[in-house]
C-alpha cells in the first residue's frame, strides 16, 4: 500500500509540475492564455477542433496529460530497480530520463496522433526537453533514490 501511495504522490507531483511549467513557458513565449496548452494536448484526439472547444477540450487535454504522466511515471518505477538506477548519479538519471521522454513523445507518440507536426526548432526542442528533465526526470530520480536510501 505504501508503494502505491508513493507512486500516486510521484505521479501527481510530476504531472502538476510538468503542466504548470509547460503553461508558464507558453504564456511567457506568446502572452496568450496558458489554457491553450491543454487544448493543444486535446488536438491529439479531437484535431484542430479542440482549439474552438471550451471546457470539454480543456478537461480532455488535462486528462490526456495526466494519463501520459501516469505512464511515464509507471515506466520509471518499473525500470528503476531492474536497471539498478540507484547506483547512478540522480542528476544523470533524471536528465537522461527527461530526454528519453522527449524522444518517445516527439518521435513515437505525437506522430501517431492528430497533432499537427511543426518543423524542428532547436530552441523549442531544448525548452521542451528542459521542462521534461526538470519537472519529471529529476523529481522521479531523486524521489526514488531517497526512498531507497531513506
Amino acid at each position: 500500500m505504501k508503494t502505491i501511495l508513493f507512486f500516486i504522490k510521484a505521479w501527481l507531483l510530476v504531472g502538476v509540475l510538468d503542466i504548470i511549467a509547460a503553461m508558464f513557458s507558453f504564456y511567457l513565449s506568446t502572452g496568450k492564455s496558458p489554457l491553450i496548452v491543454l487544448k493543444f494536448i486535446a488536438t491529439s484526439v479531437q484535431g484542430a477542433e479542440a482549439y474552438a472547444g471550451g471546457t470539454t477540450s480543456i478537461l480532455l487535454g488535462l486528462a490526456l496529460h495526466f494519463s501520459v504522466a501516469f505512464l511515464f511515471t509507471l515506466f520509471f518505477f518499473l525500470i528503476y530497480k531492474p536497471l539498478k538506477l540507484d547506483r547512478y548519479n540522480s542528476y544523470l538519471t533524471g536528465i537522461l530520463y527527461g530526454i528519453f521522454i522527449w524522444l518517445v513523445m516527439n518521435k513515437l507518440v505525437l506522430p501517431m496522433t492528430s497533432v499537427k507536426q511543426q518543423a524542428f526548432q532547436w530552441l523549442e526542442a531544448g525548452k521542451a526537453m528542459l521542462i521534461l528533465v526538470a519537472m519529471i526526470g529529476l523529481p522521479l530520480a531523486f524521489m526514488l533514490k531517497k526512498r531507497k536510501n531513506g
